[in-house]
């Protein structure tokens, strides 16, 4: 991977505006201009693209250093004239303060798998006899795990309610009468009888009683 592209990935993960790029190589004291910065983002194939070379990519990515994690006391690291992978994956972990566990879950993200063994040997200082290369396909998937972590993050789906049912006939609950329905299912209406079905019946009295005798007198003298 070259020092251009690897400068475009981490500005889009970072979602940095150029002010925001040019304050990052000034924590490591480098004055950077518009111009040289768009420049450097730019494609190979453009007529503005130029260059990056090795130091400006160390000091940028020293700044970045102190961008998210401040600034050491004492003296600050020298930029590195020539860069490797190594160093760049290195520089990004400190930068970021990732774990081991941290960086294996970037990596899974882009499809890649590695043990902390493998991990491990890309962090040793160069001479070492456990020190191993730090291929480009290794470098490009951390930086596309760490824009999908970072940058590309979808929200999480919402969840959906239950469908509502409609109950069945046979799922519908019996309902009972309450008290006042069946008070009202209990009440029976009398009808009034009509007033000369009345008068019948009051005049219709027992022969036997001492009102029929006393009329049977009345009519006799009439």
């Amino acid at each position: 991977m070259n020092n251009n592209d690897i400068l475009r990935r981490l500005r889009y993960t970072f979602d940095f505006s150029d002010t925001k790029m040019i304050g990052v190589f000034r924590h490591a004291d480098l004055a950077v201009t518009r111009v040289q910065l768009s420049g450097w983002l730019k494609r190979e194939e453009d007529a503005d693209y130029i260059r990056m070379p090795d130091l400006e990519m160390a000091t940028f990515l020293n700044g970045l250093i102190v961008e998210k994690r401040g600034r050491q006391e004492g003296d600050q690291p020298v930029p590195e004239k020539r860069l490797n992978n190594n160093i760049i994956f290195r520089k990004l972990k400190i930068a970021l303060n990732l774990t081991a566990d941290d960086i294996l879950a970037i990596l899974k993200l882009a499809g890649v798998r590695l043990s902390k063994h493998e991990l491990s040997a890309l962090f040793r200082k160069q001479g070492h006899q456990n020190y191993r290369e730090c291929q480009d396909q290794v470098l490009r998937n951390f930086l596309s795990g760490l824009q999908s972590q970072l940058r590309d993050k979808t929200p999480g789906a919402k969840t959906s309610k239950p469908p509502r049912t409609t109950a069945t006939k046979s799922d519908k609950p019996v309902r009972k009468p309450s008290a006042e329905r069946r008070a009202k299912q209990d009440v029976k209406f009398v009808v009034d009888k009509p007033a000369a079905e009345k008068t019948a019946q009051s005049t219709n009295v027992d022969s036997h009683s001492v009102w029929a005798k006393a009329l049977a007198k009345t009519g006799k003298k009439s």
